[in-house]
């Protein structure tokens, strides 16, 4: 009888209780069918499984399909923000046909971009989880015995980054307005997002109209540098690779974390992998140039297109200070954003040198020109240094200024080797 004390989970009364809650079985199965949809040899993770986990997460949060009123407001503002760049740039036009999208299409999109930023520091997760998971402390003959039951547990490793993966960007996606909240270039396209638009907007007493035309400015305008400075996106996206692949997952850490863990129970592992606290950088020098790299051009490019849309906005766009002003907020003092970022690669992309870099575009257009400000773009080597935005002004003057025998491989002298940070690995040897 099931209503004897102590009789609810007898097997002989309900055949199906030793398996638990049967909603978690389900969701544990439906995981467990997407990690072997995986293609062989795909990579470390099942990147099907980690979108359909970002999406499921925006969608149970409310992510409503653009409107066709919200498609063409974002379209014109896109469209009008460009033309008004041609006055504060040389560079032309990189938005040829502008989107408005829903955080589902945002993540779809962008996808090809976290693939390649992750899967280093990702392969690094589950070979140590596959490890961590069984077989590391085994002697060699039972590992080799154990060969095809390490090939499933590192699948299932990979299954359980690829949902970390999965939840991290549907987090992001809430909060992004565009392709490029970041300062990394996640879409050849340039868009914008409604309901990023409306969260950024909460609690801004200005009108929508000026607020959605000066993100277009901004979205833009970082356009105009990923299409048109060939060298720039290699650049960016090297970096961030070349500091990930210096990552290492703290092995101890992980089986901790992982011990006696349930499969059955998504949230236990949600909160087992979340975090960046299983991601330690070696700190080598290398790692630390590319830190160095990336830190210096991201404030570079923020600096440049806060520099340029705030002057396409002059004298039409009232609340454009303002506007800018909590920008600057929001990208130094970072956010959910970045620390999504932080778990994702391994570090926080922030341009902490941003008002640096901002004064010392300002100070070179004053002095060289809108023209001579740009051309400053045409090679990665004639761009400012860490240590020309301690010193614009040395920097305007051309006291720092690059040596072009270095591309002919001459020395230069000890004044030139700052500029060394924004060169390639290869470079610097």
């Amino acid at each position: 009888m099931t209503d004897l004390p102590g009789r609810e989970n007898d097997p002989n009364e309900n055949p199906f209780a030793m398996f638990g809650d049967p909603e978690q079985m389900a969701q544990a199965m439906r995981q467990f069918a997407d990690m072997l949809s995986a293609p062989q040899g795909s990579g470390p993770v099942n990147w099907d499984m980690a979108k359909n986990i970002a999406r499921h997460a925006v969608v149970a949060e409310g992510d409503p399909s653009v409107m066709e009123g919200e498609r063409r407001q974002i379209v014109e503002a896109l469209r009008l923000a460009d033309l008004w760049l041609n006055e504060a740039t040389t560079l032309p036009s990189g938005v040829g046909a502008p989107e408005a999208w829903s955080r589902s299409e945002w993540i779809e999109n962008t996808i090809p971009v976290w693939r390649t930023l992750c899967e280093p520091i990702a392969a690094r997760m589950v070979e140590t989880m596959g490890g961590a998971l069984g077989g590391s402390g085994l002697p060699p003959e039972a590992q080799q015995m154990a060969g095809p039951l390490m090939g499933m547990l590192k699948q299932m490793g990979g299954m359980m980054v690829g949902q970390q993966i999965g939840q991290a960007l549907g987090s992001l996606a809430r909060e992004v307005i565009g392709t490029t909240d970041i300062g990394l270039p996640l879409s050849d396209r340039a868009a914008l997002l409604p309901g990023g638009i409306a969260s950024f907007s909460q609690g801004l007493e200005l009108p929508s109209d000026e607020i959605r035309l000066y993100l277009a400015l901004r979205e833009a305008a970082h356009h105009r540098l990923f299409q048109h400075v060939p060298w720039l996106r290699a650049h960016l996206l090297g970096a961030v690779e070349e500091y990930a692949r210096g990552i290492t997952v703290d092995t101890s850490a992980l089986e901790e974390q992982i011990r006696g863990l349930d499969i059955n129970n998504p949230q236990a592992i949600q909160e087992a992998l979340s975090g960046g606290a299983l991601l330690k950088p070696e700190e080598t020098e290398r790692q630390k140039a590319a830190l160095a790299r990336l830190e210096t051009a991201l404030a570079l490019v923020e600096g440049w297109v806060a520099t340029v849309a705030g002057h396409a906005a002059e004298g039409k766009l009232p609340s454009a200070g303002a506007l800018a002003e909590t920008v600057r907020r929001r990208r130094a003092t970072g956010g959910p954003a970045e620390l999504t970022f932080g778990t994702l690669v391994g570090l926080e992309l922030r341009p902490r040198r941003l008002r640096e870099a901002a004064a010392l575009w300002e100070a070179v257009r004053e002095e060289r020109g809108v023209d001579g400000r740009d051309a400053l773009w045409s090679h990665p080597d004639l761009m400012p240094s860490a240590d020309d935005l301690d010193d614009p002004e040395a920097f305007v003057r051309g006291e720092s200024a690059w040596d072009i025998s270095q591309l002919e491989g001459g020395q230069g002298d000890a004044k030139d080797e700052p500029r060394d940070e924004s060169k390639g690995e290869d470079d610097q040897k």
